[in-house]
């Protein structure tokens, strides 16, 4: 709109072109604008609000359009009167008066101007001759630069160069100029695949060799050199259990193997090896069939097949003119496997056992064999017109008539070898092309300007914080920077305490110099072949940064921003992401070389060894398989450089060419603001105040009860809406998550509660339904659920045994370990009948086998009582044991075993043990003696005693009458009971016995349920298992203060009774029973299916972690209602690192006695 009120430049276009130029400029074509345009714009804050401002020497006045000035809240001032205005071309332009001192805030500096509002297009502000003389401003158009000249120093301020974001014109505007007969150009940009549109009969040569270019369709021929596979010495098989699949993976999976079979590429297989399958999704949204080939890589002989030296390929294109880049299709798939190492290649499915006979992906020495048959392959021919680096063929030719025969003899030999290429891949007829992070051309070799992206466009700082974060990197290689500190100075200068912070012309200086220095020698050098590679890589929120570096010097740099869903990935993905995303831009030099990766997130190191991987670790874990890499911890402020680059600012305030704007415009979220009908305007939502800002103007109700007189919303100065001075937060799924993420994960809140995160959040925020949202969040969180204690009952209600049929039909045994050596005996075996409470308490050795306890159970129980029904016992490795269960099973006993650490499930064996210890004690105490002598009478005193949940003593409910003792002689009596008088009597017993037990029964359910709560689970949920009950000396666990209460999650594969669930438990928990109890489960509300199951690292697979005592540290006693418990601290040494616990004195004198003593002594 240059050239307002007469004496300005007008344009050399008539009216109507000057509409269709600027048109197409904003439909079709943003970098022609910038080509031809003088203009100088930017976006500032006007009145409060930001608004599109042209600077204009050929305006004498300054303009804001009535649309801005009334958003705004900008009036014309007391005495202005409407009037007319003169534009060049002798044209006029009504305006509506004039605002005096409307605050214009550049840099944080205040500049105020008077304000002509006038209908003016395409700018909402237009700052004219009389405010930039006011000011001392020149304008740089060349540079499109404002400088303010001023006592203090020059400010240099960077204008806006026009991009879809920022220059648009109006839905109705748009509309405007159609009516007046101006044409329109509406571009779509797609994403297509490279070379996807090529036609094979336009290409000279390449046309003569269509069976080259053909889709592979059956095994490669018989080769002199095929691949094989050497193993460790001593390597045994390995074969691990197929993973799990949802239906359509194994729909796909059958297709799949379908596809491979009649391909020939594999074949049913009867080898001992066995790699699990998983599927990975394509961008496409088609699967991939990914093998686990981790197993098999560990235990390969490496490969070492030297790689060529990329500087030695290069020196080989001197005085080439034209180029060709050939790319084989499933390269690896061309090449067949050795016989005697097929087997070796097997893989587990559902649908059967199946081996490859082709070299399939995933295999370490892969790219090493496959180097050799390409160098064997084009043997004559290389480096006179043909380098290869793995699957890379370059054809070079210093003219027209030579490329044309190179190229077809090239692909001559790929048709003699019965090699395929896959065209959409290649290029052909190239004068300039990039290889192997170089671009060639006629000119000779350059660097490829992507090496040095990250740094040559990191954005001008706004802020001291951006400052410091571009030192902290360029500080980092000062060593390489002669007069560093020097040429850092007027920077460094504005990161102190109470600087204001003014962008001068000498911070730009210094500013671009050291960019310039970082991104020349001698900070970036030459790769060297044969020495090993550094790569240093960070993620962060923003996105990731990496480094390849060499004996301290830098080769290259390189970061880029999450796209879309990224962001949303857990950080374990975000950091693996980085290493591959480094691995991949960085192939030609690292594949083959030693390469040590740095990273900051400490699991990473494991990644080679982690039991359980989603699909898309899996997937880059196999990727890396093609390298001879190694993981390294490395703290983030140690990794300073990767750090800085995946957290720099990305922002718009470079120039770009076309391609990438076309770049950005496909990773630009913009959104359509209407604020009147047909009225569009494009923004790019930058920050969380901006985006809620546009998502206001898109919710109607929102902006209609701003309207309403007397309603509590409002709007704030810079346009947002409040709800009782808080941001109204409209209905936006994506922009509520980010609020609810930053509040409940950042480290500046770190996983808050339900209730404190809702009050923290609604202190600031207002939306319907926030604190269902806050509650919903909380508790589909992974890591609170892994950490956090339940503070509510057990889950599972109380469910009672069935109540047996007659006497010793139904019985439970346990074991009484721990006692001193009594008459040989060290253990006491108690088999308790579930009816009559009647028990046998039989003295054993602890080192007895199920063999001996069975002719013992036969002798002492099955000669008294008959053979039983059914027996509840725990998991002793004697019980589970094969013997005992085809023993009992011969008698037709079944066996009913407890769940995995609870020990409630035979909560009657338990208490009889408790008071038969303390009988036991009793007898000692009083009597004195071996424990073994007592044992007979405590089983008669324990038979002979009342018991509430029958309502008389075992004996009697056993027998049908009292039992004599001493003191009831002529009580009981000598009488006699015959016949059916005998049989009558004992079965009314029998049924007093079974209603009292009934009574008892319900009676401890009402009490046991009030402190539990109904809790169930449906097969194909996934749970985390509580870890407390492994953890602690000679468990599986150690004990950790900051460790996870919970581990997981772990999908339920079945439900086993009403209280108990099987999970499905990785290899290295394969020792533990996989049954559980409803109470050590805990619900995984976390959406993703990806989720990777979390495992203590310290986790023993043969569930035991070896604990001696050191010593005791101090002593209390534990008061009960009828006795005193001595308990002692126990200092542990548990492998190397230290623990404590509280343990009966009682237990640690019997375990470790002569530890005990010397304690004592001491």
């Amino acid at each position: 709109m240059s050239g307002l009120v007469s004496g300005g430049v007008s344009s050399p276009l008539s009216e109507w072109d000057a509409h269709l130029w600027w048109l197409y400029f904003v439909l079709l074509s943003v970098i022609e604008l910038w080509r031809f345009s003088t203009h100088v714009c930017m976006t500032l804050l006007v009145g409060g609000f930001e608004s599109h401002v042209l600077f204009d020497s050929g305006a004498s006045n300054c303009f804001i359009t009535p649309e801005r000035a009334e958003k705004s809240g900008i009036r014309s001032s007391a005495g202005e009167s409407a009037g007319m205005v003169k534009v060049a071309g002798g044209g006029f332009l009504s305006t509506l008066g004039r605002a005096r001192g409307v605050e214009i805030e550049i840099a944080g500096q205040s500049m105020p101007a008077d304000l002509v509002i006038s209908p003016v297009e395409l700018y909402d502000v237009i700052l004219g001759m009389d405010w930039l003389s006011h000011y001392r401003v020149h304008l740089d158009c060349y540079r499109g630069r404002v400088v303010f000249e001023r006592d203090a120093g020059r400010l240099v301020y960077q204008g806006v160069r026009p991009t879809s974001g920022s220059i648009v014109i109006s839905a109705i505007q748009a509309e405007q100029l159609l009516e007046r007969g101006c044409e329109a150009y509406l571009a779509t940009i797609s994403m297509s695949e490279s070379g996807a549109g090529v036609v094979m009969g336009d290409i000279e040569v390449v046309q003569d060799f269509e069976d080259v270019f053909q889709s592979l369709k059956g095994l490669p021929p018989s080769r002199s050199d095929p691949f094989t596979i050497e193993l460790e010495p001593g390597t045994a098989p390995i074969s691990k259990t197929p993973y799990r699949m949802a239906p359509a993976e194994l729909a796909e999976l059958k297709k799949q193997i379908e596809d491979l079979l009649s391909k020939g590429f594999i074949r049913p297989s009867v080898s001992p090896w066995g790699a699990p399958v998983l599927f990975v999704k394509k961008k496409d949204g088609s699967f991939r069939l990914c093998i686990d080939y981790r197993g098999l890589n560990r235990v390969t002989v490496k490969n070492r097949y030297p790689l060529p030296r990329i500087d030695e390929l290069l020196d080989q294109l001197r005085g080439a003119t034209w180029f060709s880049k050939i790319d084989l299709a499933s390269g690896y798939h061309q090449i067949p496997i050795d016989e005697a190492d097929v087997r070796k290649t097997a893989f587990r499915t559902r649908y059967g056992h199946f081996e490859f006979v082709v070299m399939p992906f995933g295999l370490t020495n892969a790219p090493a064999a496959f180097m050799r048959l390409m160098n064997d392959v084009f043997r004559e021919y290389l480096d006179v017109f043909v380098i290869i680096f793995i699957d890379d063929i370059l054809v070079y030719s210093r003219s027209q008539e030579e490329h044309a025969t190179h190229l077809r003899l090239v692909l001559e030999k790929l048709r003699e070898q019965k090699l395929f290429a896959k065209l959409s891949k290649c290029s052909f007829w190239q004068r300039e092309m990039g290889f192997l992070g170089h671009i060639v051309s006629a000119e000779g070799v350059s660097v490829d300007p992507a090496k040095i992206e990250a740094i040559r466009d990191w954005p001008r700082p706004s802020s001291a914080t951006e400052i410091r974060s571009f030192l902290g990197l360029a500080g980092y290689y000062r060593r390489f920077v002669k007069g560093f500190a020097t040429m850092a100075q007027p920077m460094t200068k504005l990161t102190g305490k109470d600087v204001p912070f003014i962008w001068s012309a000498e911070c730009e200086e210094s500013f671009s110099q050291l960019k310039e220095m970082l991104t020349t020698t001698p900070v970036l050098a030459l790769p060297e072949p044969g020495k090993p590679y550094m790569v240093y890589t960070d993620a962060s929120g923003i996105g990731l940064g990496c480094v390849l570096m060499q004996e301290g010097r830098v080769i290259a740099y390189a970061s880029r921003q999450w796209q879309g869903s990224e962001r949303n990935r857990p950080t374990h993905d975000l950091e693996l992401g980085a290493v591959i995303f480094a691995l991949k831009i960085w192939r030609s030099y690292l594949l083959g070389e030693t390469v040590q990766v740095f990273t900051d997130h400490k699991s990473l190191q494991h990644i080679f060894t982690q039991p359980m991987m989603n699909a898309r670790q899996t997937r880059w874990v196999e990727f890396l398989a093609d390298y001879q890499v190694s993981i390294n911890y490395h703290p983030g402020k140690a990794n300073l450089v990767a750090d800085a680059l995946s957290r720099r600012r990305y922002d718009s305030a470079v120039e770009r060419d076309v391609e990438s704007l076309v770049g950005e415009i496909s990773t630009l979220r913009l959104c359509a603001i209407s604020q009147e009908p047909l009225g569009l305007e494009a923004v790019d939502q930058a920050d969380l105040l901006s985006r809620i800002r546009v998502a206001q103007q898109s919710d109607q109700s929102l902006l209609d009860a701003t309207r309403v007189t007397g309603s509590e919303y409002e709007v704030s100065a810079n346009g947002t809406i409040l709800v009782r001075g808080r941001v109204c937060v409209p209905k936006d799924v994506e922009l509520r998550h980010q609020i609810l993420g930053e509040a409940h994960a950042s480290k500046f809140s770190i996983h808050p509660g339900a209730t404190k995160m809702y009050h923290d959040l609604k202190r600031y925020y207002h939306w319907v339904g926030m604190k269902r949202d806050v509650a919903d969040w909380v508790a589909k969180c992974n890591t609170c659920a892994l950490v956090k204690a339940e503070h509510q009952v057990p889950g599972g209600l109380l469910q009672s045994l069935p109540i047996p049929e007659w006497k010793w039909d139904r019985i439970t045994m346990d074991f009484v370990v721990g006692l001193p050596v009594s008459r040989t005996f060290d253990a006491i075996w108690v088999i308790v009948d579930r009816l009559t409470k009647s028990a046998h308490f039989l003295a054993i050795k602890k080192t007895d086998g199920a063999a001996v306890l069975a002719r013992k159970f036969v002798r002492e129980i099955v000669r008294l009582h008959g053979v039983p029904a059914s027996i509840v016992s725990d998991r002793d490795p004697r019980f589970t044991s094969e013997f005992w269960r085809a023993f009992q099973a011969e008698m037709g006993t079944k066996v009913h075993l407890s769940t995995a650490y609870h020990p409630q499930t035979d909560g009657q064996s338990e208490r009889t043990i408790q008071t038969l210890e303390d009988l036991l004690r009793m007898c000692v105490l009083d009597w004195g003696g071996h424990w073994a002598d007592h044992l007979s009478l405590v089983e008669f005193a324990y038979n002979n005693s009342f018991q509430a949940s029958i309502g008389m003593a075992p004996f009697e409910a056993l027998y049908g009458r009292p039992c004599r003792t001493p003191l009831c002689w002529t009580q009981v009596g000598e009488r006699s009971m015959y016949g059916a008088t005998y049989v009558q009597e004992t079965t009314e017993k029998v049924r007093v016995v079974r209603l009292n037990m009934k009574e008892a029964q319900d009676r401890q359910k009402s009490y046991a349920d009030r402190r539990r709560r109904e809790l169930e689970f449906q097969v194909g949920d996934r749970v985390y298992l509580k870890m407390a009950m492994l953890r602690g000396p000679n468990r599986s666990i150690a004990e950790n203060k900051l460790s996870p209460r919970f581990m997981g999650p772990f999908p339920v594969v079945e439900r086993v009774g009403p209280l108990a669930y099987r999970l499905e438990l990785p290899e290295i928990m394969k020792a533990f029973h996989k049954v559980f109890h409803v109470s050590m489960l805990r619900k995984c509300l976390h959406p993703t299916e990806e989720l990777v199951a979390r495992i203590p690292e310290d986790l023993q697979p043969d569930l035991t972690v070896p604990a001696v005592p050191v010593r005791i540290l101090e002593r209390r006693e534990k008061v009960l209602r009828n006795k005193r418990i001595p308990l002692l601290r126990i200092l542990w040494d548990c492998s190397g690192s230290t623990e404590e616990t509280w343990e009966p004195e009682a237990k640690m004198k019997l375990k470790f006695r002569k530890w005990f003593d010397k304690q004592v002594e001491e």
